[in-house]
Order: structure tokens, then C-alpha cells, then sequence
């Protein structure tokens, strides 16, 4: 589908204006090996955007081959992103997009979806691409801080909801490597059933916990230019926005106070002994209030740039936005203002 606006034209934000604006060109980014992403469901997405608006479909085929895509679209004068994939797609595409005025605009084709939800689109995809095609005709746009992380002098990394550096990211591997295992025994050429996601963090993180991290010493330090923001621990989360994630329906909340608008928070577990480290899960699952600072945890709200390096004689591994990057000695992570622009499906009554 052929584009029926300038190349380049920037989506201005807006809180109050509901006038319909012309055609958008939508650059439509799908990960059709993501859990949700079915030719059925693809479909009624790309029916329902076309709606009103110019499409180019595209299809990832590898990772990292979304960030080309968006790029590519960026190069032809595309409007906007629209990511139909999970979180890990969602993240490759805002690599591409970040300081320009293209607009990013996820869609429900993971098994979490934390960024989609957490913005305020439906878990539905359909329902989803409905919200989007209306928000972008009528010009309701987000301008949004992202993080940022420098493994070992590689070069800045975006991450739109958290960075977790340490256990979490060693449970992070195990998540993926489960994941894969099951693919390869229970998949056909012609798909099959897809693993389970909460049981496999189930597992991996039971597996981890007992057998894949030492919980003996602590692994890494946390610090940064402000002294108050010094201290020890066996992982830390740096989040961008709240929640951490979603166990089913649920949110896991570790950092409430955490948003786009706002940098970073950085929450450290200094104590992953059971009779500590349980509370803690206990707590972000089931309270509103996420964590608070006491003896197994230590939270610094607000946080521009900070460090976090690995105190024994192994790299740490670290993940973003759910995806498991590899290892590094020493992270800088960083938050970038005004950095991108995401579709804001809220009624403009709520928005910021």
C-alpha cells in the first residue's frame, strides 16, 4: 500500500485537539515468530490501520532485523512505526526511531506486552490497532524520556520500560533457552503449541534461585556521581516506567513512582537470602506500592546516569525490555529526554 503523505511529515503532540488530520503513512513492522502474531490476527491489524491511513507491511526475519526496517522506513519518509510483536521487537524499532519525529506505535503481539499496557492499549490486537489508527489520525502523540545502556564502551542501547542487570538477567537467559528447548520439541513446520510464559519464569526462576547465581557474596556495585547512590547487590532493575512486568493479569510493581516523563529509578537487591528475597517478590506482585528500601533492597529515585560494575572475576549478564544482551564488567546507563514519540491512545481529558 502505496503512502499518500509528504515524506518526513512530523506528528506534532497534542492534548486537546480531536480534528482529524490527513492520511498517515504507517510503516507496519510484523514479528510473525511472536507468540500472539497469527495470520488471523495479523490480518485484522493491518485491515483495521488501513483504515483512514497509507500502509507498508514488512516482516522481520532475524533479530536485530526490525531496527533495519524502521530505519529503512524512516529513509523512505514514513510517518510512523506500527510494531506488530512482542516487547523485544517493540525495543529493536524505538532503536531506530529515537530523536526523530517518527512515531512509534506498539501493537499486542508478544505473551506480556509490557510497554503496550503500560501506555493504556488493549491486550487485544485488533482493539489495539483500532486505538492506533484513531490516535494517529487525531494527532495524540507522547513525547517520551527513554533509558540508556553502554555495555563495556559498546555504545548506547534505548530501553523503554527496564534494564535488569544480574540474577534477573541470568533468569532472563534461562527464560529463552527454555523457551527454544520447547520450540524445538514441540513445534512443527507448521507451528504448534507455543510454551506457557509464566510457567517458564516459574521454572527458570526456581532454577536460578537455587542453582544458577551465588547468593553467597554480592556481585556487582551500583553507583553513580551522587554519593547517596553507593551500594552492593546480588541484581539490579533500572527502570523506565512501571510496571516491571505482568504475571497474567497482574502487574508486577517494583517502582511505581518510575515514568516516561521522569529518569530513572534504579532498585537494587542487596540480600537474596529466602527468608529476605521471598518478601520482596511477595511484595512487587502483590502490593500497589511496589518496593521500598529496607534491608534486602535499596531504591534511588530519579537518577540521570549511573554505573553498575561486577565486583567478582565474572562479567554480569544483563537484559533490556525482557531481551537477554550478553554480559559486560561495566554498565553506563543513562536517561535521554524528549528522545521519542509513542501514538497516546488516553482520551485527551488524560493526557499529560
Amino acid at each position: 500500500m502505496g503512502s499518500g503523505s509528504p515524506p518526513g511529515r512530523p506528528i506534532p503532540p497534542t492534548t486537546a485537539t480531536t480534528v482529524e488530520t490527513p492520511r498517515v503513512h504507517i510503516l507496519v513492522v510484523v514479528n510473525t515468530a511472536a507468540s500472539a502474531v497469527t495470520p488471523r490476527r495479523r490480518d485484522a491489524v493491518l485491515r483495521l490501520l488501513a483504515l483512514g491511513h497509507d500502509l507498508d507491511v514488512v516482516g522481520t526475519e532475524r533479530r536485530g532485523h526490525a531496527t533495519e526496517l524502521a530505519r529503512s522506513g524512516l529513509a523512505a519518509g514514513v510517518d510512523a512505526v506500527a510494531v506488530l510483536g512482542g516487547d523485544g521487537t517493540v525495543n529493536e524499532v524505538a532503536a531506530a526511531l529515537v530523536g526523530t519525529d517518527a512515531v512509534l506505535a506498539p501493537l499486542p503481539g508478544g505473551s506480556t506486552n509490557v510497554f503496550v499496557r503500560s501506555i493504556g492499549l488493549p491486550r487485544d490486537p485488533a482493539l489495539a490497532a483500532e486505538h492506533t489508527a484513531r490516535s494517529l489520525g487525531r494527532r495524540r502523540v507522547d513525547r517520551i524520556r527513554v533509558g540508556t545502556v553502554d555495555a563495556d564502551g559498546a555504545g548506547p542501547r534505548p530501553f523503554l520500560c527496564h534494564t535488569g542487570i544480574g540474577w534477573d538477567a541470568a533468569l532472563v537467559a534461562e527464560v529463552e533457552r527454555l523457551r527454544g528447548r520447547h520450540r524445538r520439541l514441540r513445534f512443527t513446520a507448521h507451528g504448534g503449541p507455543r510454551p506457557a510464559t509464566v510457567p517458564l519464569y516459574v521454572q527458570a526462576g526456581v532454577r536460578t534461585f537455587v542453582s544458577g547465581w551465588d547468593r553467597r557474596r554480592p556481585s556487582l556495585h551500583v553507583g553513580s556521581s551522587d554519593p547517596a547512590v553507593a551500594v552492593d547487590g546480588y541484581f539490579t532493575l533500572v527502570m523506565n516506567s512501571d510496571p516491571y512486568t505482568f504475571v497474567g493479569p497482574w502487574p508486577l510493581r517494583v517502582a511505581p513512582a518510575a515514568d516516561r516523563h521522569h529518569p530513572l529509578t534504579a532498585v537494587a537487591v542487596t540480600d537474596m537470602s529466602v527468608g529476605s528475597f521471598g518478601p520482596v517478590v511477595a511484595r512487587a506482585l502483590l502490593g500497589r506500592r511496589g518496593l521500598r528500601p529496607g534491608r534486602a533492597v535499596a531504591v534511588h529515585a530519579d537518577v540521570e546516569e549511573l554505573t553498575v560494575t561486577a565486583t567478582g572475576p565474572h562479567p554480569l549478564p544483563f537484559q533490556a525490555d525482557g531481551d537477554h544482551l550478553g554480559e559486560a564488567s561495566r554498565l553506563v546507563l543513562r536517561s535521554r529526554p524528549d528522545a521519542l514519540s509513542v501514538v497516546d491512545p488516553r482520551p485527551p481529558s488524560r493526557q499529560r
